[in-house]
């Protein structure tokens, strides 16, 4: 069942049960009133007539009472609407009756009751009484019809019955369009999840009602937020994956086939000195290719699995030390490594951030074919510091620069392989300086060279 029809089947219960006990207990203490004003004029009438006949008695002079009777022919012909019956009558028998004739009721002197028969289908009210006049008993029965009364009741139940079934179908009609009104942010929330369930997980709930269920929708549109953000991510991080065992294994088949086909010609002993030796060289080159590749794939599966202990370090003191490193080497390609440092101390992992800026230069070496200037510069921060290196070399496409620290990305796949790259370097360099809290900065410009500044926010000490 839905909320609004359970909404509007609950509001219409309370509603009758609300207007059908309040109208009921309304026209039950109007009847009661009249009831006892019907009842209060009885007894008044009955008092007067009972005061009329001892003044009556105490003077009259006969001892049949006709006098008493002739004054009660004179009370009804002047007073019609007093009574609708009335019997009056003694031990010896009846002295006067008129209209309806009363219920004869045994009581005592000096006393009065009232009770209510009917007569066919009239509804009456008697009262009956004895006194004493002349030493003799009497007693006096009055009876008027309350008809009137009873059918006055009648009629307004009649009349509440259709102002209840009114008041419930308009009652219902309101009750139904508020709920439709207050359920519609559940409606909307409603489609929204269904439509996220189906797979439209762009799909949000639009609810400005200023209430706790705009709160609810807030927090369903934020919950809907995270898991479009997380599926993003995950089918970003499946895509990535099968970009990454494509590329691994496109890395392996063209120097293992080249391993194997050389091999083979060794092994059948099917070349000349001088080839034998070629294709010796040509598998030790290949080798130690892969072998350089195992060991970046390593270190990459150990930083993303390990939680290194970050130490007190001087950034000047590791750059100073990869410079010593590979300056000669640098030399002999005809590239001048030039540096700049700044003292102080930071929080670090030395041995990642030897690795990190190792990469970074060898990256920069490989840009640059005859020669050039590779410049590394190391500033601190109130957050650790930033190690950046400069390079003069071919740069990189702005449409690359996305992707270059994917790991097997390489933006001229041909040239790298031939200078022994694997494409995982600056994969490595982005997860150090994650580790770090930090990030890599790259900006370049074909023709003129690349920036790439590692940002560590491990913390200054």
């Amino acid at each position: 069942m839905r909320l609004s029809t359970k909404f509007t089947l609950g509001a219409v219960t309370l509603l009758a049960v609300i207007f059908g006990i309040c109208g009921s207990l309304m026209i039950s203490a109007s009847f009661d009133a009249m009831l006892k004003s019907e009842r209060d004029s009885a007894l008044r009438t009955y008092y007067s007539v009972q005061s009329t006949l001892r003044l009556a008695t105490s003077i009259s002079t006969q001892s049949d009472f006709e006098d008493v009777a002739d004054t009660l022919d004179i009370l009804e012909d002047h007073g019609r609407d007093m009574w609708d019956g009335i019997l009056l009558e003694t031990e010896a028998g009846t002295l006067y009756s008129g209209g309806i004739a009363p219920d004869r009721v045994e009581t005592e002197t000096g006393l009065c009751s009232v009770s209510y028969p009917s007569r066919g289908g009239a509804r009456l009210l008697q009262v009956s009484g004895a006194m004493t006049a002349n030493g003799r008993k009497m007693s006096l029965y009055l009876l008027s019809d309350i008809s009137p009364v009873y059918e006055l009741r009648s009629t307004q139940l009649d009349t509440y019955r259709k102002l209840l079934l009114l008041t419930v179908l308009l009652g219902a009609a309101g009750a139904y369009l508020m709920s439709v009104f207050l359920t519609r942010p559940l409606t909307r929330l409603t489609r929204a999840s269904r439509q996220i369930g189906a797979g439209d997980l762009s799909s949000r709930a639009e609810v400005s009602s200023g209430d706790e269920l705009e709160t609810l929708a807030r927090e369903f549109n934020a919950m809907a937020d995270r898991l479009q953000g997380n599926i993003t991510e995950l089918t970003e991080n499946a895509r990535r994956q099968t970009e990454f065992m494509g590329s691994f294994a496109h890395e392996l088949k063209t120097p293992m086939t080249s391993i194997i086909g050389y091999s083979d010609l060794i092994r059948r002993r099917m070349l000349s000195p001088e080839e034998e030796q070629e294709a010796a060289n040509y598998i030790f080159s290949e080798g130690r290719r892969l072998e350089s590749l195992s060991i970046k794939l390593l270190d990459l599966l150990m930083l993303k699995k390990r939680d290194f202990e970050l130490a007190e370090a001087s950034p000047a003191a590791i750059v100073t030390g990869v410079v010593r490193l590979l300056r000669p080497n640098l030399t002999r390609a005809g590239i001048t490594l030039r540096y700049r440092t700044a003292e102080g101390r930071c929080m670090l992992e030395p041995d990642l951030v030897k690795s990190l800026l190792i990469n970074l230069v060898d990256n920069a070496r490989k840009a640059m074919d005859n020669g050039g200037a590779v410049f590394i510069l190391s500033e601190m921060t109130d957050t650790g510091c930033v190690i950046s290196v400069t390079d003069n070399g071919r740069g990189i496409p702005a449409s690359d620069l996305t992707k270059i620290t994917e790991a097997f990305y390489r933006v001229d796949k041909s040239r790298s392989r031939a200078q022994g790259g694997v494409g995982l370097g600056l994969a490595l360099c982005d997860e150090i300086a994650k580790l770090h809290a930090g990030s890599l900065e790259i900006q370049s410009v074909e023709g003129k060279g690349t920036r790439i500044a590692a940002i560590l926010n491990g913390g200054r000490v």
